[in-house]
């Protein structure tokens, strides 16, 4: 079941540098602006803070990775920055789009969940 955690963890890390690639790099490009349905305008005007919230978003995919690296020492590491993710997850359904949950927060939930089992 560790394998398992330690999967469903590394798949959590990889989805949020893909965040953070999209928020801080790709925002005002096609992929970016087809990704968060933004026109031209809203994306020019939102590009800083998108830059700012995919930096967050690299450091909840570092700080899985750190825990991943510590290995079975990380495991308070690896159940905090799911629980980050989890939160951020349920924030963002409830706030921005109802797609968030099962982007982000199943994900982590399914870590969290995975790591009990562990």
């Amino acid at each position: 079941m560790s394998m398992a955690a330690n999967l469903a963890i590394t798949v959590v890390a990889l989805l949020h540098l893909y965040f953070l690639a999209l928020e801080m790099f790709l925002w005002d490009k096609p992929l970016g602006m087809k990704t968060f349905r933004l026109t031209p305008e809203k994306a020019r005007e939102t590009k800083v803070l998108a830059a700012n919230q995919g930096l967050y978003n690299g450091f909840l995919a570092a700080g899985l990775l750190w825990g991943l690296w510590l290995g079975p020492a990380g495991f308070e590491i690896k159940l905090f920055f799911l629980g980050c993710v989890l939160v951020a997850g349920l924030f963002g359904a409830a706030t921005v789009n109802r797609r968030i949950l099962f982007v982000q927060g199943l994900p982590a939930a399914l870590g969290i969940a995975l790591l009990g089992l562990a």
